[in-house]
């Protein structure tokens, strides 16, 4: 199983764990199966259309899944897939 990154705005809604090990061959599945352990996640995590929403980033070990093939990027067991919104606002000095 492959290691799932939670964030911290969306531990509340996968009991505060901030990794949970997710079966999957790809990020597609990795993600459905995430969503339906946690169903809460669904509504933050991917936009009507079942997208994975365009202000999370999504990682497989280092790489963008925008530089791979995005949800079919292939997935080891001992891949670490990290969900990593984006961050705005505040001042640059």
């Amino acid at each position: 199983m492959a290691t799932v990154i939670i964030p911290t705005p969306l531990r509340k809604f996968t009991g505060n764990s901030a990794k949970i090990n997710v079966s999957g061959n790809d990020v597609s599945e990795i993600i459905a199966n995430l969503v339906h352990q946690y169903p809460d996640v669904q509504k933050h995590l991917l936009d009507p259309s079942g997208s994975v929403r365009s202000f999370i980033n999504v990682f497989v070990d280092e790489d963008d899944i925008r530089n791979l093939q995005y949800n079919h990027t292939h997935v080891e067991t001992r891949s670490v897939i990290s969900i990593v919104p984006a961050i705005a606002g505040g001042n640059l000095i």
